[in-house]
């Protein structure tokens, strides 16, 4: 039996709207972003999902930092590798060296033909992802740098003003113990604050080839005096009750949540988690200056972490990866990341837009880890460090300073230890990398 043409026509549109529709290219993110943060992550690929229908972003939680990249590398040996990984600052030089693993951010763009603007990002965050030839490696995506985080309703209690040098976080401290705290100040990612900042904050290095930035063959030079004086300070603090000890990471947050401690040093990227849990009124400020090592400080570097691309995915893959590094790099959603989080802003135009929508008057203190790192034009010795093995390294670091806090050592044995146990490891790394 024949059909009519109305018949026809009405078989064909009836065809078209039960046939499926073409699946999106799905894109596979592995971050390290737990908590609000990871809230947010999910949150950003949504709204990309939502904007378009060509591509579908899985944010993927693989655990910490360390975890995520050791994840990352053991996927790419079994060929089941993610297009997008997060990689935390201390893994630039491991990635770097992983020949043939990664598609290089400035390449990616070039070869999809997306239009890309190196100069729209903060220089003091684009300078430590570059190749020596200025391309970008990776994406920049959360940014932070250590601040001191200081309790209010205690400095006001012990009649003690903010510090800004590390003889006044002292006598602060005293202050503090004195009216009944428990102690007057600790810190987190103690590596990362205590040397590799304390380092670029007084313009001195960490290691040589300009803290690895101009070669692997490079060697720790932080068994100085200047770092050696500080951390023995801190540790005789301990034995006074000013300084106390809660971890290597972020697990000394509670000493300051909990009003154990009134100063705090680490991440900017603690505000998101502060506003919620934090009942007493609370501040940020720049990192104290070491009188007797440097009349003004020079600038911090950056931590967090960028996004690594990876190879051995399709090209429309990659299409859609560019497309996403471009949405989440957008004035409104880096400003929105900025603000709830404390990750500094990746782009000048973010800055600019949290300016205009008066985001830093009415949370004073809130730009303070932008002020630092764009505080002095970034020299050899605090543009950021470029360590071959730099997890491990860190490792060592924590170790060693345990051993001092702990009085099995003192700083000078520590410091000398850790940088002939870490440039065993730089050496290690500079065969693998041949």
């Amino acid at each position: 039996m024949k059909l009519s043409r109305k018949a026809l026509l009405a078989a064909t549109i009836i065809a078209g709207l039960t046939a499926p529709a073409m699946a999106a290219t799905e894109i596979q993110w592995w971050h390290a972003m737990g908590g609000v943060n990871g809230e947010l992550v999910n949150e950003m690929a949504e709204k990309f999902n939502a904007s378009q229908s060509d591509y579908k972003v899985v944010p993927v939680f693989k655990g910490g930092y360390a975890d995520t990249m050791t994840a990352a590398i053991a996927a790419f040996r079994a060929k089941e590798q993610p297009a997008l990984v997060q990689v935390f600052e201390v893994g630039t030089a491991t990635m770097m060296a992983a020949k043939g693993a990664i598609y290089p951010v400035s390449q990616l763009m070039k070869d999809t033909g997306e239009d890309f603007d190196q100069s729209a990002y903060l220089p003091a965050v684009v300078s430590y992802y570059q190749s020596p030839e200025g391309d970008l490696l990776s994406m920049p995506f959360n940014s932070s740098t250590p601040v001191m985080w200081y309790n209010k309703d205690a400095l006001d209690k012990a009649g003690a003003k903010v510090p800004t040098t590390w003889d006044e976080v002292e006598e602060v401290a005293q202050k503090l113990v004195d009216s009944g705290m428990e102690c007057g100040y600790s810190f987190g990612w103690q590596s990362w604050v205590m040397m590799e900042n304390y380092s670029a904050w007084h313009n001195i290095p960490s290691g040589t080839k300009e803290n690895g930035f101009a070669g692997f063959d490079t060697e720790f030079t932080f068994n100085n005096d200047a770092v050696i004086n500080r951390l023995q300070k801190i540790a005789d603090d301990g034995k006074k009750g000013l300084f106390k000890y809660g971890g290597r990471t972020g697990e000394s947050r509670p000493l300051f949540v909990n009003g154990e401690c009134g100063l705090w040093m680490n991440s900017s990227a603690y505000y998101g988690g502060f506003v919620k849990d934090i009942k007493f009124n609370f501040g940020q400020t720049m990192l104290p200056l070491d009188t007797a090592v440097a009349e003004k400080p020079q600038n911090s570097i950056i931590g967090g972490a960028t996004l690594w691309v990876l190879q051995g995915h399709e090209k429309e893959e990659y299409k859609g990866v560019a497309k996403f590094l471009k949405f989440i790099s957008t004035p409104e959603i880096q400003a929105q990341w900025h603000q709830v989080t404390g990750y500094v802003p990746i782009t000048t135009a973010a800055y600019e837009l949290s300016k205009e929508q008066g985001y830093y008057e009415k949370n004073p203190g809130t730009d303070t880890a932008i002020k630092q790192l764009s505080l002095n034009t970034p020299t050899p010795n605090s543009r950021g460090i470029r360590y071959g093995n730099m997890v491990q390294v860190r490792d060592v670091v924590n170790e060693e300073m345990e051993a001092l806090w702990a009085g099995k050592k003192d700083a000078k044995t520590a410091m000398d230890d850790a940088v002939k146990r870490s440039n065993a490891l730089l050496r290690k790394f500079e065969r693998s990398a041949k």
